[in-house]
């Protein structure tokens, strides 16, 4: 991959350049991902690419034959999502070449997360880059970015501390709720979410001493597997309104498209409970819980970017660790730069 040959590249907006309200706009459903893929792969000029789409940053890692399939990608992204492509830009990230690998790196190891050494940012990349394989929008040089990538996150893993302490956002929320609390066994959980952020989480309030934890998932069946993995209750869905007065600590992380719990309906349970505080967490994306139930008299409620705020307090001897990081990131960009020079569609490897 020369300089007048195609451009390894990657756009999007991360939490370093988007806040909460703007990250909801951008997240991609679950249900609009496929629809994004196959409007990227008909794209002329765009040779691969891969879509990183997380709680707190929405990537697309491609080669590209020239900027303007740079662009049309921006511009189907854009559309897609309601969103000019001003404004877009205002926001946006965007590396080339080199520039690319070592963002990808960054990432994958977890020092441009927003809790820095965070660990299920590196199952989501390897994720997003199974996803496209099993879809085949990757060839030979994204294959060789994103393994090498994988590899590189892991010596640093392995040889900085960069994830002492066991860093995540379940984590993080846990510890929130134990510090309010200050003793979480008499403490009554509902765990609204039965995905990977909702068992992280369910693990991390039993490992604090909750005992009284409750799942609820839009599949009862899912919501099932994880009580029974935990000794805990399931609880339906659609019976959520009517029991959210039995619980003091609230923890949401669906997919849904919009809020789950509304201001109305965390009022009408505090009706039912106005000496009792309710905690509520918010660990989706796009939002779980309606903005105004903080409103609600008694009520406590922390998203995303508050637990970030609370993890910054505590990420001094991690920060230490990332300078390490990046002479790690360095060499091995360079290295795999050289190599992905000769890689790239029509060329033969280096």
């Amino acid at each position: 991959m020369n300089n007048s040959g195609p451009t390894l590249f990657v756009v999007g907006a991360s939490h370093h350049t988007t806040p909460l309200e703007w990250r909801e706009k951008l997240a991609v459903g679950p249900e609009k991902l496929p629809i994004l893929r196959s409007q990227f792969a008909t794209l002329p000029g765009l040779h691969e690419f891969t879509i990183l789409n997380t709680c707190n940053r929405i990537e697309i890692y491609g080669v590209a034959a020239d900027s303007a399939a740079i662009d049309s990608l921006q511009s189907v992204f854009c559309d897609s999502q309601n969103i000019a492509f001003e404004e877009f830009s205002k926001v946006q990230i965007k590396r080339l070449g080199p520039e690319t690998i070592r963002h990808l790196v960054s990432v994958a190891s977890g020092i441009d997360s927003q809790l820095v050494g965070e660990n299920e940012i590196f199952g989501q990349v390897k994720d997003a880059y199974a996803d496209a394989l099993t879809s085949r929008t990757v060839g030979p040089v994204l294959n060789r970015v994103f393994q090498k990538a994988f590899q590189t996150a892991k010596q640093i893993r392995t040889q900085t501390a960069i994830n002492a302490g066991q860093v995540s956002t379940a984590n993080v929320a846990v510890d929130l709720a134990l510090t309010i609390f200050g003793d979480l066994t008499d403490a009554r959980v509902l765990l609204v979410g039965a995905g990977e952020i909702g068992e992280q989480s369910a693990k991390a309030f039993r490992s604090r001493g909750a005992r009284a934890i409750t799942v609820a998932s839009r599949t009862m069946t899912h919501a099932m597997e994880l009580a029974t993995t935990l000794d805990a209750r399931a609880l339906p869905f659609e019976k959520l309104d009517h029991h959210l007065s039995e619980f003091d600590i609230v923890a949401c992380a669906t997919a849904a498209p919009g809020s789950i719990l509304t201001a109305e309906m965390v009022a009408k349970a505090m009706k039912a409970r106005p000496a009792s505080p309710l905690f509520l967490i918010d660990l989706a994306m796009p939002r779980d819980i309606a903005v105004e139930a903080a409103q609600v008299e008694n009520v406590y409620l922390y998203n995303l970017d508050d637990l970030a705020k609370i993890s910054d307090q505590n990420r001094a001897a991690r920060l230490s660790e990332v300078e390490k990081a990046k002479i790690i990131i360095l060499e091995k960009t360079q290295r795999l730069w050289q190599i992905v020079q000769g890689q790239a569609p029509g060329t033969d490897e280096g």
